[in-house]
């Protein structure tokens, strides 16, 4: 787990000031996301868990100081006030897999000042990372809908150790298995794999490399088979698993015109009497690959998606946010133009009709409506073990199935509202005419 120098130097310089001045009263800091990525209907959150490990085993050590030392050009000695700082303070946040929209705080993080500020950075980017992913993978689940989706990303995504993210809220949003190793055994996660067109070229001929695969492995077996010739090699599959008579196999179409040859290959296999031998294709899908193959009625069994969808290559990145919205009892907020934050402490209401209702944190709602923040760390600790990730996936099923049909869409998703209460306008107004007033003239 990375420690406490995975942050931006800004981040110390400002922790250190605030020390020297004695600014360690209780910082209140919301997450949010400014807008939706284009053809997004709403995010998934994910990521929480891995921010609450690291905000409970942040501790400065030695080493950091001597780190935070270097990068500032300055002697271990003025760094002495970060010696020892930990996170003591409050996290209030969504459970992972639970739907957010813009402007809505995902997470709030309430300590004393120079803590909170440390933190920014790693919490920005494991919440901004794994919801961006998790959003991505969702819609491939839509897409799908109901037919399996497995995770093939590990090969392309920008770090194993992002890989090892994508498996994980893969998973959270409804995929079926991964083909990495490592993500499988830590997360329990069922593990699915076939073998590469080198496999084939290394044996020559298909039907040596197919047998001598079923050789090594007993059991359902999946079978490449566009190495040479898609038509042919589901031919010679067909043979094979036809004699081994293997309950569960399948055959994988990794390229072409994924529809006809699919169409082609169930043609094939049902004529051979395998209509029990699965289809799988991959090659560069997400969800809008996925929603096509659908809509072309293609026989699909399973969709194996990669690269797009672990880097989410469309939506790479969230325009999310990390910003001060309390100090020392004080709410603030920020006026640069488009980007002017909302002060104060906050709740969220889901309403059952439909919509968002974003209050502040002490305030009843006017209706009906399910507080979405909950209190997950009190006094630099967690209130409660990590979540499994069985709990987030239902929660995350439950939370979309709940979603109105237009904001699930492929194409031009039309996103559920979200709006202030009349209070928090009210605080939002009246602290930028204080700020208007004592600061800009």
């Amino acid at each position: 787990m990375p420690g406490a120098t995975t942050t931006d130097l800004y981040e110390v310089t400002m922790a250190m000031s605030y020390l020297r001045e004695g600014m360690t009263a209780p910082a209140t800091f919301d997450l949010f996301v400014r807008r939706l990525p284009a053809d997004r209907g709403f995010l998934v959150a994910a990521g929480i868990e891995d921010v609450l490990d690291h905000l409970a085993d942040l501790h400065t050590t030695e080493r950091d100081l001597a780190d935070f030392a270097a990068a500032l050009g300055r002697p271990p000695r003025d760094v002495a006030p970060l010696a020892g700082l930990s996170f003591t303070g409050e996290v209030r946040a969504v459970p992972e897999g639970t739907v957010v929209l813009p402007g809505e705080p995902l997470v709030e993080v309430t300590a004393p000042l120079p803590e909170a500020q440390l933190v920014e950075s790693f919490v920005l980017n494991e919440i901004s990372y794994q919801t961006s992913l998790a959003s991505k993978a969702v819609r491939s689940v839509l897409a799908a809908d109901g037919t399996p989706v497995v995770d093939f990303s590990l090969r392309r995504t920008h770090s194993t150790r992002a890989a090892f993210h994508a498996a994980r809220v893969g998973r959270l949003t409804g995929f079926s298995a991964t083909s990495n190793v490592e993500a499988a055994a830590a997360w329990d996660i069922p593990a699915t794999g076939t073998m590469a067109h080198s496999y084939i070229e290394a044996f020559g001929p298909e039907e040596r490399a197919f047998r001598a695969f079923a050789e090594a492995h007993p059991g359902p077996v999946t079978l490449l088979v566009d190495t040479y010739d898609t038509a042919g090699g589901v031919g010679t599959a067909a043979r094979v698993l036809r004699s081994l008579d293997r309950p569960g196999s399948a055959i994988r179409i990794d390229s072409g015109d994924l529809a006809e040859e699919a169409v082609r290959a169930r043609r094939i296999l049902d004529s051979a009497g395998l209509a029990d031998v699965r289809i799988v294709v991959s090659g560069g899908l997400d969800e809008y690959a996925v929603d096509e193959l659908r809509r072309r009625r293609a026989p699909v069994d399973v969709f194996a998606v990669g690269t797009k969808v672990g880097v989410s290559a469309d939506a790479p990145y969230l325009d999310s946010a990390y910003k001060l919205v309390e100090y020392d009892g004080r709410p603030v907020m920020k006026l640069s133009t488009k980007k002017v934050t909302a002060p104060g402490r906050k709740q969220v209401h889901r309403s059952e009709a439909g919509g968002d209702l974003v209050t502040l944190a002490d305030e009843e709602p006017p209706g009906p409506g399910r507080p979405l923040l909950r209190t997950l760390m009190h006094e630099g600790r967690r209130v409660h073990p990590r979540e499994d990730l069985a709990d987030a996936r239902r929660r995350c099923a439950a939370e979309v199935a709940a979603l109105d049909p237009a904001a699930r869409g492929i194409h031009s998703p039309e996103p559920p509202s979200c709006r202030f209460s009349p209070r928090l306008d009210a605080l939002t107004a009246k602290v930028q005419q204080h700020i208007e007033d004592a600061y800009t003239k």
